[in-house]
């Protein structure tokens, strides 16, 4: 009885077999990076009901991070500046500016500024500004370099994975005290030894399990 396929097709079930592997590898890493923070979160830059530039004020005049955001040492959740805060300052400068004008009508409505969040974390994700601030982790170590910013970006992932590596070597990203608001700060040469000394004179233990964070 003569063949009804040739030779060739017994390599069929070998090339699906490599092509289903091949199509499930790939389905894997695309989902990996493509619906990761790192390629759905870096880079997000909404824009805002009025232009504000960190780079000029942040970063040319000079202003502390914690006169806009008043809370980052004393309590969870970081603070969009109220409207008082930013006419301290836009009461007399550029106070005529048609760019300033949702300010000025948000100062005598009483109605705030509908600003636009740009730091995400999931409703079952506790983060607590406080106690990274009050223990040595330096705003630009989350936010990146926001006194080059013209448009605040969000320019780290705040991933889980991103997160506990921190907490598992925090000697790397540890920083003084009256450094933690600076931006461009250069860690000294010796400063993974100082970091380690300050751990164990302090008990600075960073959790590591699931329920410090999920609760």
């Amino acid at each position: 009885m003569a063949q009804i396929f040739p030779r060739k097709a017994n390599l069929v079930p070998t090339i699906s077999l490599i092509a289903g592997l091949g199509g499930g590898v790939f389905v894997v890493l695309f989902i990996w990076y493509y619906f990761s923070p790192e390629f759905t979160d870096v880079g997000y830059s909404p824009e805002q009901p009025i232009e504000f530039s960190h780079r000029f004020h942040n970063g040319e005049l000079g202003l502390d991070c914690q006169y806009c955001h008043t809370n980052v040492k004393v309590a969870s959740h970081s603070n969009v500046p109220s409207t008082q805060t930013c006419m301290n300052c836009h009461s007399q400068i550029k106070k005529d500016s048609e760019k300033l004008l949702p300010l000025r009508t948000s100062f005598d409505s009483g109605e705030s500024v509908k600003w636009l969040k740009v730091h995400h974390l999931p409703d079952y994700a506790q983060f607590s500004h406080a106690i990274h601030t009050n223990n040595g982790i330096g705003c630009e170590t989350c936010h990146g370099r926001v006194d080059r910013m013209e448009v605040l970006t969000q320019s780290k992932s705040l991933a889980m994975g991103w997160c506990i590596d921190c907490h598992r070597e925090p000697e790397k990203y540890l920083r003084p005290d009256s450094e933690v608001t600076t931006m461009g700060y250069t860690q000294p040469t010796d400063f993974l030894q100082r970091n380690l000394e300050r751990i164990r004179r302090e008990s600075i233990k960073p959790p590591t399990n699931c329920s410090a964070c999920h609760y």
